[in-house]
């Protein structure tokens, strides 16, 4: 349904509305358990996706690194080869 949500804390550069959104979009969609709603429960889910969204903005400006920022292209090359790695995908 939903790829697996991202950790967003302790990059450079720091997460974008973009990626706090799609987190909280992912979150709505996996607890509601479809990834489009009802024309019924369409404002309801788009109303939980900007509080979450929001929430989530606040927690990520306030919380304090005590490790220097990771590079987000060095993070990504590394899950490639644990995937590769892994099996789960070819290299």
């Amino acid at each position: 349904m939903c790829r697996n949500i991202r950790t967003l804390h302790n990059f450079a550069p720091a997460a974008t509305t973009d990626e706090v959104h799609g987190a909280a979009l992912q979150y709505v969609r996996k607890i509601a358990g479809t990834t489009k709603p009802s024309q019924a429960n369409q404002a309801a889910f788009d109303r939980a996706v900007a509080e979450i969204a929001h929430a989530t903005q606040h927690l990520l400006d306030d919380l304090v690194a005590t490790r220097p920022p990771k590079n987000r292209e060095e993070e990504a090359a590394k899950q490639r080869a644990r995937a590769v790695t892994s099996g789960r995908y070819a290299s």
